[in-house]
């Protein structure tokens, strides 16, 4: 058996679609969403990052903003530019750029974002209305993760869910992203003892540890949903999943691909969420 391969690029021109009406229903009133982008000093891999989303902006007809600070900034010169961009009328979405520079206090930066402008959606407010089954800026993996799922029309509820990963930017929102929609979820890491006992009871599997091809071909149940968020640098240069993804696709019956799969999405969510918070304010 060779797992079928959700195709991340594809689904996110089908977001891209399914938004531009409402960019024209927005344009009506005046309004073009904007998204603010800060990002401090010059990693390299930050800036394709910020290209990539502000090409996805461009795409979809989002008004975009970069705000470069040098990599010395102080982080009072961050915070007043957070506090510029949260006053701005054309500004609906702001992003400050991760990772920052050693001596900048990223929570409270990120904490500095206006709930209703922080699409990534990594305010403790945000993250909090997920707990309650209430998301109103929910992070943008964690996001396109479950937008995949729906569009490949693949049952969640009444499923066992494995979530390999407990960031609070992946992996604690998206297991209560699929406790809400019916799943019975298990939450594991890296470090979790016998990790394959838990892995091989998976429906649904979601590799998000950050550590390149955790998950073997021994691991995967047979037929089962699995869902690579990691993206890791090998000592080639070449990027991998945290899914050993030649082994895993013999064994799956849906598999993402890395890239090609959740990075695109992720990419797609956040301009989603600019447009959702254009058309609140």
């Amino acid at each position: 058996m060779t797992a079928l391969v959700l195709d991340g690029a594809a689904m996110a021109r089908d977001v891209f679609a399914e938004l531009k009406p409402r960019v024209a229903l927005l344009a009506k009133r005046g309004v073009t969403p904007g998204l603010a982008t800060v990002i401090v000093g010059e990693n390299a891999a930050s800036r394709v990052y910020v290209r990539n989303k502000m090409k996805a902006c461009a795409e979809v007809g989002l008004h975009a903003e970069l705000h470069e600070l040098a990599a010395d900034a102080a982080e009072s010169t961050v915070l007043a530019k957070v506090a510029a961009l949260n006053a701005s009328a054309s500004v609906h979405g702001i992003i400050v750029q991760l990772p920052l520079p050693r001596g900048l206090d990223a929570q409270r930066i990120l904490q500095s974002i206006s709930i209703d402008k922080d699409v990534d959606g990594f305010n403790w407010t945000n993250l909090g209305a997920i707990v309650d089954g209430h998301p109103r800026l929910a992070p943008c993996t964690p996001l396109g993760v479950m937008s995949m799922l729906e569009r490949a029309g693949i049952a969640i509820e009444g499923r066992h869910a494995v979530v390999i990963g407990r960031s609070s930017i992946v992996g604690k929102p998206l297991a209560l992203m699929l406790i809400a929609r019916g799943a019975t979820v298990t939450v594991c890491n890296s470090k979790t003892p016998d990790l394959g006992t838990f892995t091989r009871s998976a429906d649904i599997l979601v590799a998000a540890a950050g550590r390149a091809r955790l998950v073997t071909g021994d691991m995967v149940k047979p037929g089962a949903v699995v869902i690579d968020v990691g993206i890791n640098r090998l000592p080639d240069g070449k990027l991998a999943g945290d899914v050993d993804y030649e082994a895993v696709r013999e064994k799956a019956g849906v598999i993402s691909p890395v890239p090609g799969g959740v990075g695109r999405m992720t990419v797609a969510m956040l301009v989603a969420n600019t447009v959702f918070a254009a058309e609140r304010l």
